[in-house]
């Protein structure tokens, strides 16, 4: 089963190196970006501003030129 992330980044056809390559650029580790693309920051259920799982969502919402909203869980 795909992630979120790996849905968004299908549909602009932008493949795993490209991810994680672009969030690298943003300051994302490579660790915390091989996370968000399987999904893992799916099992949370309460981020808060400061979250540091939340401050890379929105590189990856930036990456994924979506809104972060589109990468949380429902």
């Amino acid at each position: 089963m795909r992630s979120i992330i790996q849905e968004l980044a299908a549909r602009i056809n932008m493949s795993y190196d490209e991810f994680i390559g672009e969030m690298r650029k943003r300051g994302c580790s490579e660790p915390t970006a091989i996370k968000i693309w399987r999904g893992e920051h799916e099992d949370f259920k309460n981020f808060n501003d400061n979250d540091i799982y939340l401050s890379n969502l929105r590189k990856a919402a930036d990456v994924l030129k979506v809104t972060t909203g589109r990468l949380l869980p429902k």
